[in-house]
Formats: structure tokens, sequence, C-alpha cells
């Protein structure tokens, strides 16, 4: 069973992330192991608010602040003023909370 300490020690145990994922951690999973463009690409194109939180995320990390605003006024957010690392941390908590 997936949870979020085994999510974590896949990052560092596995050149391919677990099966069944959510799209959202997919992505997360991606962006932790350092492919920005494929974890984007997971999230690129959806719509729900889940999805728009991490592509806020990942526009912030870019340092795009301006399309990241946008992308977290679509998830019904405003940007942190935590650390990417915090921010990374929560998303994983909220997907997995879903």
């Amino acid at each position: 069973m997936m949870d979020i300490t085994t999510f974590k020690l896949s990052l560092r145990d596995s050149a391919l992330p677990p099966t069944n994922l959510s799209i959202q951690l997919e992505s997360l999973w991606y962006d932790a192991r350092g492919d920005w463009h494929k974890a984007h690409d997971l999230v690129n194109d959806l719509e729900d608010k889940q999805s728009a939180y991490v592509h806020a995320y990942l526009h912030r990390k870019e340092g795009d602040l301006w399309n990241a605003d946008y992308w977290y006024r679509r998830a019904g957010q405003q940007r942190p003023d935590n650390t990417l690392e915090e921010e990374w941390e929560e998303l994983v908590r909220i997907a997995f909370e879903r």
C-alpha cells in the first residue's frame, strides 16, 4: 500500500514512479527527481484545482511568478511564502488525502 513514506522512499529507490499514483503525485515524483519538464507536461493540460495547484508550484519553482500566480488563482490558492520544499510536502500530503 502506498503512503507518503513509501512514496518518498521510491524517490531514491526507483528509476520510475510507482504504479497507480494520481497524476498529481506522479508529477510531484518527477519534480522531486529533477525532471521539471516531465512534471509540467503531466499537469499542463489538466483543468482540476489540484492539478492547477501543482502547476502553480512548478511555475513558482521555475521562477515564472506571473504564470505561477495565474495557476494559484485557478487552484483557488494564493502564492505561499514558505519554501518550495515545504510547498512540495504540502502538495504531496494533499494528494494523499484525496
